[in-house]
């Protein structure tokens, strides 16, 4: 098992390079048939949708970045910890303002059914199911 680290997926998602970009596509070819088992982490995947979404470099839509990672997140080949989570934090980054990491830190609070978080960052009063407090 390898473990993918964040330039293997922007190569390929950006294609800037179309040499890299083929050879990653090849990887992640083999990796949806399960020819090769890879994993990557929460942190990889983070500065990939941080790196998408800046302005500037490649000022994706958030959207956009969603729609990029959700098939090569869901490739049977790839082990991801906590993938529902990473997903769902995809989700609510694409559908809010949020940055990528309060998304990942909700959606973390949901899996694990907890309703109160320590914070001064008040973007987290608009989830309605979450109570901010602050130390």
């Amino acid at each position: 098992m390898d473990f993918l680290d964040t330039n293997i997926f922007l190569r390929y998602l950006t294609k800037d390079d179309p040499v890299k970009a083929q050879k990653c596509y090849e990887l992640f070819q083999r990796i949806k048939r399960k020819e090769v088992r890879a994993v990557t982490s929460e942190s990889v995947l983070a500065e990939v949708v941080y790196v998408l979404s800046s302005r500037a470099v490649y000022n994706q839509p958030r959207e956009n970045v969603r729609a990029l990672l959700l098939p090569i997140v869901s490739l049977p080949g790839l082990r991801v910890p906590h993938r529902r989570v990473f997903l769902r934090a995809l989700d609510l980054y694409a559908g809010t303002s949020f940055d990528f990491e309060d998304a990942l830190s909700v959606a973390h609070m949901e899996r694990l059914k907890l309703t109160t978080i320590l914070s001064y960052d008040a973007d987290f009063d608009r989830i309605k199911t979450i109570q901010r407090r602050e130390p």
